[in-house]
């Protein structure tokens, strides 16, 4: 198979990129950097710039499928400059492919489409799985609307849409988890408020095999992209000290500091949301990682 990957050199799409080069696939890739264009067997890349409208339409000859991942990160602080980017990533990238397939109707397939958990709203009792339909309506929860709205666009093109709607990826390699690992590992770790709120997240193995088994299975529709169990704020701040050989004797981080220190951004750390991945395990996909302590057992060395 033939499939087209934005964001290909981050987190997820390296990870993916690999496996799918593993079980030999080709792969094209588009990046906004012209010095990362390589071309090798089976690995090909292409220009683009969603901001000015640009892209080499070679990118999409002979794809069967497409895995959108390409989004700036939520991880930096949230300027009202920052939202626009978040915003105008996802959408203009997403509106580019979607104008550029419809000029070459019948090839594409598939649209697997990188999502978000942040369109659940906060709640102490709720358990969403993808049958829930409320909204949260703060900034992100909004992002995550137009987000996948954008990819819905591709449905008027007769093509399968996949939206993987993502918790916290942990690897060893970036994200959250090696920011998680530094202040315990310096003797300074803690848990954020009550630390009863609940987290999701998902290996970065699990989740590059989650979006194979979405792509090779023609998955379409909402998929809740983590664990089977998500964790508490407090345990998951035990367990990285527990594999880490470190104390934890500080006092939990209050809400208020945290708001100082990140703004808006905060609400991160603190929303609790219970989400449970119901359509991949009746699916028949099976976590290699499934808590949180064989997750942290591998990627904690």
């Amino acid at each position: 198979m033939k499939i087209l990957i934005t964001g290909a050199t981050g987190l997820i799409g390296k990870e993916l990129t690999n496996l799918l080069l593993k079980e030999n696939h080709i792969i094209h890739y588009l990046t906004t950097s012209k010095l990362k264009i390589q071309n090798r067997e089976n690995y090909f890349g292409f220009y683009w710039n969603p901001k000015e409208g640009k892209i080499d339409e070679n990118c999409l000859d002979g794809v069967d499928a497409i895995i959108h991942l390409a989004g700036a990160s939520i991880s930096n602080r949230w300027t009202n400059s920052y939202k626009q980017e978040l915003i105008e990533s996802r959408l203009l990238s997403t509106n580019l492919l979607f104008h550029l397939v419809k000029k070459n109707p019948k090839q594409v397939k598939h649209f697997i489409s990188a999502s978000g958990t942040a369109i659940y709203p906060d709640s102490n009792s709720a358990i969403y799985d993808e049958t829930a339909s409320e909204i949260d309506h703060s900034f992100l929860g909004n992002l995550v609307v137009k987000w996948e709205e954008s990819a819905d666009q591709f449905n008027l093109l007769n093509i399968k849409v996949a939206k993987m709607r993502t918790g916290v990826v942990f690897s060893e390699n970036g994200g959250a988890l090696p920011e998680m690992i530094k202040p315990i590992k310096m003797f300074a770790g803690s848990g954020f408020g009550t630390g009863k709120q609940l987290q999701t997240w998902i290996h970065i193995n699990d989740i590059a095999r989650l979006y194979y088994f979405t792509l090779q299975n023609e998955i379409e529709g909402v998929i809740n992209a983590v664990a089977p169990n998500p964790i508490s704020n407090q345990e998951l701040t035990r367990c990285i000290a527990k594999h880490l050989h470190r104390p934890l004797f500080l006092p939990n981080v209050s809400k208020m500091v945290m708001k100082l220190i990140l703004g808006e951004m905060h609400i991160l750390l603190f929303n609790n949301k219970n989400i449970i991945p119901r359509r991949a395990l009746e699916l028949g996909f099976q976590f290699e990682y499934p808590s949180a302590d064989l997750a942290l057992s591998n990627l904690i060395k």
